[in-house]
């Protein structure tokens, strides 16, 4: 598998419609666990005040994340694949 980082631009309203969004595509991942594995995401304001991600994501293809992008109706705006990963501070864990 290959590493993506996946754009979902102003898809949610809230981040109580993100909750929800994120518990369907744990499910829809849990069936094709050979083609896409949801590392994590980060939720960002839109400059329209709506949520989006940036998704990190192991999977077969763009089009396997495509295909999970629509089983659990989420968009997938930009999909591109990760060239390096570069850490230089651990992920923030909240308190």
């Amino acid at each position: 598998m290959k590493t993506y980082a996946i754009r979902r631009r102003s898809g949610w309203e809230s981040t109580r419609e993100l909750e929800v969004a994120g518990k369907r595509s744990a499910r829809v991942g849990s069936e094709m666990p050979d083609k896409v594995r949801w590392i994590r995401s980060y939720a960002v304001v839109e400059e329209d005040g709506r949520i989006g991600t940036v998704c990190i994501y192991q999977a077969v293809s763009p089009e396997a994340i495509r295909e999970h992008a629509r089983a659990a109706d989420l968009p997938a705006t930009e999909i591109n694949e990760v060239a390096a990963t570069i850490v230089v501070n651990e992920d923030p864990v909240a308190v």
